[in-house]
């Protein structure tokens, strides 16, 4: 790689890992009333990283694998960005906020690949405390085997009923593998919450799958079915053979998760006696009293639920999820509950790696 290559990757990576570092801490401080003050906080990342990108232009055709992913990486986070600063000018409401995040897992899933060439990169993917873990590193330094990595499954923008998996590239077969089934939220897609996810799953060992919703396509509403004929379960349980007949998966280790309309969809089909799932993670998730009433007491009884809610939820207040915790608790159910008090209703990802300490998940 020529020395001048060099020098423009060391010029455009720092900005850009920091600007999606930024875009994280906005999603998950969002909330309506401090947005200004959120916005303030993350800095701006952005500047440097626009000052930056121009670097890459005059590259070598020879250098485009590298080149390609910090372009698309940029573009996508810049475009979130631009979204925000939109809003925080006056120039826009909350579903322009939310239109702008949409930005930062398509940034990420631009720049993942040159996970397995520059270390920064791969490091970025790592959750804080696994940079240092030099068994880990060494294991992701070495060459990934087929079927690991990343992967689609009719999971395209704009399709239904599809999935998106990550398979940690050192997986090997010969032990079981805890899975998570993280779910969406309303008008999300799986292949963007895979983002809320990887760095976790990749850091502690677990195989990710995260479906999109079949959904109702009369309304354009993508989530999932929480009322009428339920299309979804049935699906989770056909993805869930399929990651199963190819992959080691850990019967006993099987967590089914999701964000507010997700969680609540953990809920809807994880109480069922029919459900595969042995255990149950809902997050910023709503729950009706008569869900317990009707739930399968067997089901119930020992069903291991680890329920996370913020105390500043706006759509889903945080008096429900105790009333939750309340219910199922005294329907049999093992109930670890988290209320985080600065948590809105955004995703908590700090708390992926506490539920995959519960679920049993180790490297």
């Amino acid at each position: 790689m020529s020395e001048a290559v060099v020098d423009d990757i060391v010029a455009v990576l720092p900005p850009l890992l920091q600007s999606l570092e930024a875009l994280s801490f906005i999603a998950r401080h969002l909330n309506p009333p401090d947005f200004g003050r959120v916005m303030e906080a993350a800095g701006a990342p952005d500047q440097a990283l626009q000052a930056a990108l121009p670097r890459l232009a005059d590259w070598p055709e020879e250098f485009t694998h590298l080149r390609a992913p910090l372009q698309a990486a940029s573009a996508a986070a810049l475009a979130a960005f631009e979204g925000l600063r939109a809003v925080q000018n006056g120039n826009g409401d909350l579903m322009v906020v939310f239109r702008a995040l949409r930005h930062a897992p398509r940034a990420q899933e631009a720049l993942y690949p040159l996970a397995a060439r520059l270390p920064p990169v791969s490091n970025f993917f790592l959750d804080p405390p696994s940079r240092d873990n030099a068994g880990l590193l060494a294991r992701l330094a070495e060459p990934a085997p087929e079927g690991t990595g990343i992967l689609h499954d009719h999971n395209e923008p704009g399709s239904r009923g599809g999935f998106s998996l990550y398979v940690p590239e050192y997986y090997t077969p010969d032990r079981a593998w805890p899975l998570v089934m993280a779910l969406h939220g309303g008008s999300g897609n799986g292949r963007g919450f895979l983002w809320s996810w990887l760095r976790d799953a990749r850091s502690h060992g677990a195989i990710l799958v995260a479906p999109t919703a079949t959904g109702d396509t009369s309304n354009n509403k993508n989530t999932w079915a929480l009322m009428g004929e339920d299309t979804d379960s049935p699906n989770l349980a056909r993805i869930l053979a399929s990651v199963q007949a190819r992959w080691n998966i850990d019967p006993a280790r099987l967590l089914l998760t999701g964000m507010s309309d997700g969680g609540t969809f953990c809920y809807v089909s994880g109480l069922e006696s029919s459900s595969p799932f042995t255990h149950l993670a809902p997050v910023s998730a709503t729950f009706h009293p008569l869900m317990a009433e009707m739930a399968d007491a067997e089901r119930l009884r020992g069903l291991p639920v680890y329920l996370v809610h913020g105390a500043l939820d706006w759509m889903f207040p945080v008096q429900v999820a105790r009333q939750t915790r309340d219910l199922l608790s005294a329907a049999g159910a093992g109930v670890t509950y988290r209320e985080l008090d600065d948590l809105s209703h955004t995703y908590p990802r700090e708390i992926n790696a506490e539920i995959l300490k519960w679920l049993g998940g180790e490297r």
